[in-house]
């Protein structure tokens, strides 16, 4: 049987690998390398989403409700072909793109995500059913699910309409905008709210589903912002825009309350928790910004016609709200060892490179010069990323490395 900390370092190894594609992407920009670009952004997203997001929440969501004897050899069997899915997209993508191997491993993926969210559904204590973080839990796994029916219409909109219909880059923002805003975001929802509640942080009832039923209008509203680059009617910019509000008023009552529930209680976090805290709130708070902006038109035609600013705004909130919420609730489930410089270079490559990709939007949109070397300069940023999370990866081995020296 694999171990939950094993796992958080499976999980932790594709995000480390996931920064070696992105290295090796932004290499490609400066000298010449002889691979296909497309086929290696499909292995580096599917990793990135799946085998470090999708993973770290999975056993996360697994730690919180389903740990005990009855159900760990199920989870065990699903979390090992999941692997098996993930590793397969891994070697087939940069290979062969998107081909028969792939969308099988693809395809494998899915339906064992189904399987685990089954798990979640049956096997989940009666009392938990009745907790907040697993009503999160529960409507983000729905999310998920919902999400894949972007991948599934792909294969019949490419053999009916084309990959140039409207409807195939539809079907992909379709996927993306509930990975992101329902699976994701929810499920990262999920586990504050059992940290919550095991710090014994009260958020009253009448709170929790104010900023539940509200965010969750927001989720669905705030898809119509995914198509606004079709230039629609103006109705479909105002669900959008409604959307954004209804998931920032949600988020300002949970802030509120917390906040005040923290003060009663005289809460103290680790020094690290809390600094990813503080710096998490601050990147959900500008990714819901940047969502209400997308929705006026004057903005949403810019944005729909300029790729650096849709890559900066899925790395911001990928990099900036996902992956360290992720990274801050493994380090407070103990799973996983954090240590300041650690986060403070994380945080450095994350501004280097969100700072250089919204600039160049911003040059692309005002038709402004671009520096010279700019694309060294993103290296460097990415070269940064790479460092910090092998630095993050070296400290769960710092015992053993420091053995390992010392018998030499």
């Amino acid at each position: 049987m694999i171990h939950v900390k094993v796992q958080s370092k499976i999980a932790l190894v594709y995000f480390l690998l996931i920064a070696i594609l992105g290295v090796l992407l932004r290499f490609s920009s400066v000298l010449y390398v002889n691979f296909n670009y497309r086929h290696i952004v499909h292995a580096h997203s599917h990793v990135a989403l799946l085998g470090w997001g999708y993973t770290g929440i999975m056993l996360l969501v697994y730690h919180l409700l389903l740990k005990n004897e009855v159900i760990k050899k199920k989870y065990q069997l699903v979390f090992g072909i999941t692997q098996i899915s993930i590793i397969g997209m891994l070697v087939t993508f940069p290979i062969t793109g998107y081909a028969p191997y792939s969308i099988l491993f693809s395809t494998l993926f899915i339906i064992a995500s189904y399987f685990f969210s089954y798990l979640v559904f049956k096997y989940t204590p009666i009392a938990l059913k009745k907790t907040y973080y697993y009503k999160c839990i529960r409507i983000a796994l729905w999310y998920m699910i919902i999400s894949s029916i972007g991948p599934w219409a792909l294969g019949i909109i490419m053999n009916t309409l084309g990959a140039t219909s409207s409807w195939y880059r539809n079907a992909i923002y379709f996927y993306l905008h509930f990975q992101y805003n329902g699976w994701f975001i929810l499920g990262l929802f999920g586990i504050l709210f059992y940290i919550f509640e095991r710090l014994n942080i009260r958020i009253s009832s009448k709170v929790f589903e104010l900023f539940f039923n509200l965010f969750n209008l927001g989720v669905l509203f705030s898809f119509a912002i995914s198509i606004l680059w079709m230039k629609l009617h103006i109705a479909v910019n105002i669900i959008g825009g409604l959307g954004a509000i209804l998931q920032i008023v949600a988020f300002g009552f949970l802030i509120k309350e917390a906040k005040r529930a923290i003060k009663v209680k005289k809460v103290s976090f680790s020094n690290i928790f809390y600094l990813l805290l503080k710096i998490l709130i601050i990147t959900f708070v500008i990714k819901l910004l940047l969502q209400f902006i997308g929705v006026f038109p004057y903005f949403s035609k810019i944005i729909s016609s300029n790729i650096d600013f849709v890559i900066g705004y899925l790395h911001w909130v990928f990099l900036g709200v996902v992956s360290l919420a992720l990274l801050g609730f493994f380090q407070f489930f103990n799973m996983i060892k954090l240590n300041r410089f650690s986060v403070l270079l994380y945080l450095l490559a994350f501004v280097i490179t969100e700072g250089l990709i919204f600039y160049k939007g911003i040059t692309v949109w005002k038709n402004l010069y671009l520096i010279t070397n700019f694309n060294y300069y993103l290296l460097i940023g990415s070269s940064i990323f790479l460092v910090a999370l092998a630095y993050i990866f070296v400290l769960q081995y710092k015992k053993q490395i420091s053995s390992l020296i010392g018998n030499y």
